[in-house]
């Protein structure tokens, strides 16, 4: 199948996920990541009506943002370290994987340095899996509360990566768990603070996600894969 044909694939899967939850009609932001893609197979996607394209790593997003150009959205959804944002912060519009408030504080103070309000997702590791980053749930009323005294970033919802298996009902109470802190969160006003996607479910459990309440997926191997 070609690129377009795994998109609309795709496309039909959620639609399907949603259909079964209830929320038929709602939208699902679709995320393709780009990871260890070469451009020539990521302006196919933006060709079939990709418009938002998610990088792991800073080595490769930056080079393949310069060389596609402006027109897609590009979300940074792996592991940041502080050294590296002021990078990420120049080329991402939404950072997934924010895990603590001394990076939210760096990614603010960097964001400030060539005045742009950072688009950031509070990432949970509501599994506790050692092997994951991501804050432990009881550290998320404090993160967004700081949030309120900074002046370049703006939370826009959580992030979770579920534990890989072979069965993807086996990790549905990860999303549950986090949909539910999702839905805590969204009726908390606090400023510069605005709930609005909830990132869950990848390739192989991207309908359990959406099923769950997700509607903001990262999708990689059911696009490019050949």
């Amino acid at each position: 199948m070609s690129i377009a044909d795994n998109i609309t694939a795709v496309r039909a899967r959620i639609g399907a996920a949603l259909e079964r939850s209830g929320r038929a009609g709602e939208r699902v932001s679709l995320v393709a990541v780009t990871k260890t893609v070469p451009v020539e197979r990521i302006r196919e996607a933006l060709a079939a009506g990709v418009t938002d394209l998610g990088e792991n790593r800073l080595q490769e997003a930056a080079p393949k943002a310069e060389a596609i150009g402006p027109g897609p959205t590009w979300h940074f959804i792996g592991n940041l370290q502080r050294n590296k944002v002021r990078h990420v912060v120049r080329f991402a519009e939404l950072i997934h994987s924010v895990d603590r408030l001394s990076l939210l504080e760096e990614i603010d103070r960097r964001a400030a340095r060539i005045g742009k309000v950072q688009r950031v997702l509070i990432e949970l590791n509501v599994a506790g899996e050692e092997s994951k980053s991501g804050a432990a749930p009881e550290g998320l009323d404090r993160i967004v509360r700081a949030a309120a005294g900074l002046s370049h970033v703006r939370i826009e919802g959580l992030m979770t990566m579920a534990p890989l298996v072979s069965d993807p009902e086996s990790v549905r109470p990860v999303f549950r768990q986090t949909a539910a802190f999702f839905d805590k969160m969204s009726k908390t006003t606090a400023p510069n603070v605005e709930m609005t996607y909830l990132s869950m479910g990848m390739t192989d459990d991207f309908e359990v996600a959406i099923e769950e309440g997700s509607n903001m997926v990262r999708i990689g191997r059911a696009i490019f894969a050949s």
